[in-house]
């Protein structure tokens, strides 16, 4: 129990030097790709985005249009 409390004693501090820096923690979930289901699900996926191809030029050119017509951002 006592190399736990330094532990989060050690934890505790390094968070107060970081937010005395101007730093603030982030929690980021990313897929696990240790699941068994993600291969198929990545592949699923994958098909999808093929399958749009052709509309993704359409909705690519159309953000540019729009981006254009906004000064300064040519």
């Amino acid at each position: 129990m006592a190399s736990t409390t330094r532990s989060h004693e050690r934890v505790r501090k390094h968070r107060e030097v970081m937010k005395r820096a101007g730093m603030r923690p982030v929690q980021l979930w990313v897929p696990d790709t240790r699941r068994p289901d993600f291969t198929r699900e990545a592949s699923r996926q994958a098909r999808l985005i093929r399958a749009c191809d052709e509309k993704q030029g359409d909705d690519l050119a159309f953000s540019k249009l729009a981006a254009a017509q906004i000064e300064g951002w040519e």
